[in-house]
């Protein structure tokens, strides 16, 4: 771990790992000096609750302190995160947003919202961007129910803390019950200005990988692989110029992953009595983590996904994607307090929380897992020639595969657009992808827990459209590591022409992820259906995550006119390119 750059207290590297006892935002300049929450009178970790249809949002800055250092943050009516908006399905909501920035634009995307394109909140696409002293006012109908989230679609607002929770409550019953909720929303902070963070991964995308392999992981790999097959492994992994341990771009090294605004040390709590059933809302506001979320001693039904119920399923641990969302149910009883564990994928840091019968318990943390390592396998490489890797700059070849095309993977070599062939923004083709819906994913594998897949998601419902797609696009996730370039089919978003939708069309969306990082894809305004391994309907989302070596399709019903976003969620990913603008036209 990294050290702090000079500072007047004398921080401990458990201290600076876990946060401040209390951060949060700060009463005044200097070091915190008074609860987390001293701008809105808040307790410690409780983010303000604003009900009703008739809203005043004001965004300007607030001083901030998670790990020593006040830092200013991107705040709304000086909370971070954001209030939470507690709505009612079938209400009209106004929101009227005040910039009080002084030298930047703003704005607000309502995540997962069903809305007309000039509400959705995407400078340069659906309206102009709220400019400094200007107020914008959204007003919507709401459509749905369910678990959601806010965020700003300027530039890197949202790392800076410009993020907070949605719940809409539903007109109808809902299909389980449950004694109290609370929102989860896990997040990572960075005291470094997140422009600048963006340049130092152009520069140096390394930067946060500390784990590279070591003359002792060589020694143990021949013992398990043999010496041929381990100097093989790593000709490969030389040649593509990548390496194993590269699960994320930004980690703990980095980030101090935060619970409700609250840092592991703030020990974020959520209260229950014994026997109750605690529905607990998990979203991922985070810029580029993934969280893998468990509370030992307590088994978790998730009984909704992005906001829509699914067939409930009982698992011990689950994966949530950037912009997700989750709803779980736990039934707490036989001890006073128990620990909401989210360490990161890479395993380099956590948020954490504890549900507990009063304020000031804590249960035991739990270790974090070993540290995962891709194979050639989990980037769709497995049991093939990897000579093919030769032709494209970067390493991997233009020539791996323009084979038969077989939408569901299983086997056939995957065919590529002509936009990737030498091109020097990819670094990476997968050779034979799959849907993978039943692998828990890198890192969660045979960990002795049951661990939530897509595969498990099930909508309660049937296809809402019932139409077979008219017509199929496939596009892939494209890359290149060191250079820290992302796109869709190797153009990034400035050269690229929108895709054109026609409204009213049923179509398939087939996604190929040709790089060895997860990708959470996000399609404004409309749904995404996702399909099984046959390509039936199997749960509707509005975030589709995309794991390495993976091909998974999604139905879409064109039914929202307009000019829409569509993109990786991973904030440094969407600014470096991975973007399109989608239209759909009469």
């Amino acid at each position: 771990m990294k050290s702090n750059p000079p500072h007047p207290l004398d921080i401990g590297r458990r201290r600076f790992v876990t946060g401040l006892a209390a951060g949060g935002v700060a009463a005044g300049l200097g070091l915190w000096r008074g609860p987390a929450w001293a701008a809105t009178g808040q307790a410690a970790g409780a983010v303000p609750v604003l009900t009703g249809t008739d809203f005043d949002l004001s965004i300007g800055t607030s001083p901030v302190n998670f790990t020593g250092r006040t830092r200013p943050a991107m705040t709304v009516n000086g909370s971070l995160p954001a209030p939470i908006l507690r709505w009612r399905q079938g209400d009209t909501v106004t929101l009227r947003v005040a910039n009080r920035l002084t030298d930047a634009m703003t704005s607000i995307h309502w995540h997962g919202i069903l809305l007309p394109a000039n509400m959705d909140g995407v400078p340069g696409m659906s309206f102009d961007g709220i400019h400094p002293g200007e107020t914008y006012q959204y007003r919507f109908q709401l459509k749905q129910s369910g678990t959601y989230w806010y965020h700003s679609h300027s530039l890197f607002q949202e790392q800076a803390g410009l993020y907070g929770a949605i719940v809409i409550d539903p007109i109808e019953p809902l299909p389980y019950a449950f004694d109290r909720e609370h929102v989860v929303l896990l997040s990572d902070w960075t005291d470094l200005d997140p422009g600048a963070l963006f340049r130092r991964l152009k520069k140096f995308s390394e930067y946060d990988n500390y784990y590279k392999p070591t003359v002792g992981d060589f020694i143990r790999d021949v013992r398990r692989m043999g010496l041929a097959e381990t100097i093989e492994d790593r000709k490969m992994w030389g040649e593509m110029r990548m390496t194993p341990t590269d699960i994320s771009d930004v980690n703990a090294h980095t980030y101090t992953y935060l619970m409700n605004g609250a840092a592991p040390g703030g020990n974020w709590t959520g209260l229950f009595r014994s026997g109750e059933k605690v529905l607990l809302r998990f979203i991922n506001g985070s810029a580029m983590t993934y969280f893998d979320v468990r509370i030992p001693g307590l088994k978790m039904t998730v009984v909704a996904a992005d906001g829509l119920p699914i067939h409930p399923v009982s698992v011990d641990e689950f994966r949530i994607a950037v912009a997700e969302t989750f709803d779980v149910i736990v039934e707490p009883s036989g001890q006073d307090a128990f620990t909401i564990f989210a360490q990161d994928m890479g395993r380099t840091g956590y948020a954490r929380g504890t549900l507990a019968v009063r304020h000031g318990l804590e249960a035991p943390i739990p270790a974090r897992d070993p540290r995962p390592l891709l194979t050639m396998a989990d980037m769709g490489h497995g049991g093939h020639d990897m000579s093919a890797m030769k032709g494209m700059e970067g390493g991997c070849g233009a020539s791996m595969g323009h084979g038969g095309h077989d939408m569901h993977g299983g086997g056939a070599m995957q065919s590529h657009p002509a936009s990737e062939d030498g091109n020097p923004l990819i670094d990476m083709q997968t050779m034979t992808p799959e849907p993978k819906l039943h692998d828990p994913g890198i890192g969660l594998r045979d960990n002795g827990r049951k661990v939530l897949t897509y595969g498990d998601m099930r909508s309660l419902f049937q296809d809402p459209d019932g139409r077979e797609p008219g017509r199929e696009i496939e596009l892939h996730l494209t890359g290149h590591m060191e250079k820290f370039a992302w796109s869709f089919n190797g153009r990034k978003f400035m050269d690229a022409e929108p895709l054109r939708l026609n409204y009213g069309e049923r179509m398939r969306i087939v996604l190929v992820n040709d790089t060895m990082m997860t990708h959470p894809i996000h399609l404004h305004g409309v749904w995404s259906d996702v399909e099984d391994e046959n390509g039936e309907f199997m749960v509707r989302k509005h975030t589709v995550d995309m794991p390495p070596g993976t091909k998974r399709s999604y139905r879409v019903r064109a039914d929202a006119l307009g000019r829409w976003a569509y993109h990786c969620h991973l904030l440094y990913h969407m600014e470096a390119g991975m973007m399109r603008e989608v239209r759909i036209e009469e």
